[in-house]
């Protein structure tokens, strides 16, 4: 079987914007990649439900943005419309099609905004709102929003402020509109980016960059807030060097979690226990330099991992009793890559 994997880029070196790449399931190999659209630095990418508008991140000289290109007839991506304003663009980015709105969170300005969309592609800014705040590591004067989506249950939307030390979570009205329900602190200096939630539906495992930490918590989906359950290194005692927590996942059936290292450059693989908490299972080396992102196929078996500045995507298979990975691949060229969805 053959899948297709998007892949974000930064286009300040040799990337030209979105590309994308088949993995054969049944060679388990990942062939040659292809340009979908040159896009500035398309680091964040998101797909509708039918596949056919692809949502990105976009930076265009001093201004910053989102872009939505449609698929045309003979498979190439048409941009539809473009939002974008003086400053910094994204870092992340999201699409919610029950209710056709996309949400963003951008580090440099501390804002995640709301901007309703269609099946034609249109981009339409709803609500806006301003994080501040500030921490105690040099990263952190000031908010830097890095993270912005649905909890499972689609009830609640979920914010990752890295600058702040803070995971706020939010509702959204059908009018696009944001409005606070919970906020819960992260320890001094976390420093949190990313955050996945288990299939039961009760747990949620947020990763602190600042910090190589990974955090287990508890989420209560009639109130919509997270409770801490433990905190777990995502990098061994004697790394002494500079390491910055990347991308975290989880398998589907919810037995393990996996979280990449940038200075480390390995993925680290954690079993979950009954009661929700994190056992160390193994450090696998990524087989190149930092791995900004990386993903889980839909059948679960293979892991695809990109390196922003190796420009390398490694394939690994997965053992789904163990959790272990297997090296297939380490040399596959895709330039400055930060982003890996499957479609």
């Amino acid at each position: 079987m053959i899948k297709k994997i998007l892949l974000g880029t930064y286009t300040k070196r040799k990337s030209k914007g979105v590309y994308s790449i088949e993995l054969d399931t049944e060679k388990k190999t990942l062939g040659d990649i292809h340009l979908e659209a040159e896009v500035g630095s398309p680091t964040y990418l998101d797909v509708s439900k039918d596949g056919t508008l692809l949502y990105t991140v976009l930076k265009d000289g001093n201004k910053g943005g989102i872009i939505a290109l449609k698929k045309t007839d003979d498979g190439t991506y048409a941009t539809t419309d473009v939002y974008t304003a003086e400053g910094s663009s994204p870092c992340y980015i999201s699409y919610d099609p029950k209710r056709n709105f996309l949400y963003t969170a951008n580090y440099h300005s501390g804002e995640i905004s709301v901007f309703k969309t269609d099946e034609n592609g249109a981009l339409e800014l709803t609500d806006t709102i301003q994080h501040s705040g500030k921490s105690v590591h040099e990263n952190q004067k000031s908010a830097h929003a890095h993270y912005f989506d649905l909890t499972p249950d689609e009830k609640y939307l979920v914010a990752c402020d890295l600058g702040t030390d803070e995971v706020i979570t939010y509702t959204v009205n059908d009018d696009g509109k944001l409005f606070e329900v919970d906020i819960i602190s992260t320890a001094p200096g976390t420093g949190p980016r990313h955050i996945v939630f288990h299939p039961n539906g009760k747990l949620a495992y947020l990763f602190g960059e600042l910090s190589s930490d990974v955090i287990a918590l508890s989420y209560n989906s009639e109130s919509g807030t997270l409770s801490h359950l433990q905190t777990i290194s995502s990098i061994p005692e004697e790394h002494t060097g500079f390491n910055g927590g990347a991308a975290i996942r989880i398998s589907k059936d919810g037995k393990f979690v996996y979280a990449s290292n940038r200075g480390h450059n390995s993925i680290v693989i954690f079993a979950v226990q009954e009661d929700g908490t994190l056992e160390l299972v193994d450090y696998v080396p990524t087989e190149g330099e930092i791995p900004r992102d990386f993903n889980i196929d839909p059948s679960g078996q293979f892991i695809v991992v990109g390196h922003q500045d190796s420009d390398n995507l490694t394939l690994f298979e997965r053992n789904a009793e163990t959790g272990k990975l297997s090296l297939l691949q380490k040399d596959v060229y895709a330039p400055e890559v930060v982003c890996v969805a499957f479609v």
